[in-house]
Formats: structure tokens, sequence, C-alpha cells
């Protein structure tokens, strides 16, 4: 069994972090991992594949514990942010677009503090592996709902969950638009 982490809310610079751009770009937070997923359009709309258990980011998700989720929600909500002691996530937008922050809350994490933005969906299809101890969340950007499907490695457990305002300031993420 592992240990709990220890979580602490940083003291972080106002903004939104650094932006990824790339899967493999070298500001991510220690343990995140981006890849692109397939997408295959035609006329008559889209398919994607969400995971394959026992590859890709999902590869050492137990099948047994493995648990996949969705949340829709509408244009301009902020659903920020929470954490998990023990869950590591698997985040696929499959509709609409998403403004991830992410904030390293692990003060031992060579990374504690940085904050990380990420912008997912159907014009960037990336997959976002979240681990214990990264504070997550999300803002619906564009004019239409946008639908989160996840992957969690552990059925959910409440008491794994900690939550913090959207407008914590010790992260002091700045939800406005950025590009005015």
């Amino acid at each position: 069994m592992s240990s709990i982490p220890e979580i602490k809310i940083p003291s972080c610079a106002f903004g939104i972090g650094h932006v990824i751009l790339q899967p493999d770009s070298k500001n991510l937070i220690d343990g995140v991992r981006v890849q692109p997923h397939a997408l295959w359009a035609d006329d008559r709309g889209y398919f994607l594949e969400i995971a394959r258990f026992g590859q890709g980011l999902a590869a050492e998700f137990p099948p047994e514990s493995t648990q996949v989720s969705a949340a829709l929600t509408y244009p301009a909500a902020i659903k920020a942010f929470h954490f998990h002691l023990h869950q590591t996530d698997l985040w696929v937008v499959t509709q609409g677009m998403f403004q991830v922050a992410l904030v390293d809350l692990r003060p031992d994490s060579p990374t504690y503090g940085v904050k990380n933005t990420i912008y997912v969906g159907q014009l960037r299809p990336w997959q976002i592996l979240i681990p214990p101890g990264v504070g997550h969340g999300y803002k619906v950007i564009g004019r239409d709902p946008a639908m989160l499907v996840y992957l969690t490695n552990r059925i959910y457990n409440p008491a794994d969950e900690g939550r913090i305002a959207y407008n914590e300031p010790g992260i002091n993420y700045d939800w406005e638009l950025q590009h005015k």
C-alpha cells in the first residue's frame, strides 16, 4: 500500500502558467502525460477511441478497478479545482473544447507550484494523464457544451478526493479570456 502524498496549496504568480503546445513539452508538471488520440472524421461525424486497456496512457490501469465516467458541461462553466490522493485520471474530451488547468500540489515534487494550461478537445484531440496530487479543473471554451470522458484507475472514493475553490488565491489562476 502506497503512502498518502502530502498536499499543499502553493503560492503561485497570477496567470495560467505554462501553455502546453506539444505532448512532449519540457514544461509539463512532473508525472502529467499528454498523448494525441486517434480521431476518424467523415461526412457523418467522427469516431474516436478513448483508451485501450493495457496500452497507451491507460496501460497501468487495472481492469478490476478502472472506472469510466462522463461529464457534460455548459459553455463558460468552470469546474475547478480538485485533486486525488491515490487516484490517477485519464481525460479525453469527446465534444467541444476545454481549457484545462493543472497545478502541482505535491511539496516534494520537482515541479511543486507549477501551473499548466492545456487547450484540448475537437481542435486538439489529446488525452491527459493526471497523477495523484496534481490539482485539476477546466473551463469550457466556445459556444457549445463540451463532453469529458475520463477513466480512473480506482473506483470512485469520496475520501480520496479534495476540493479547492476555482479562485483560490494561492493557485492564483487567471480564468479570464487571454486573447482579447
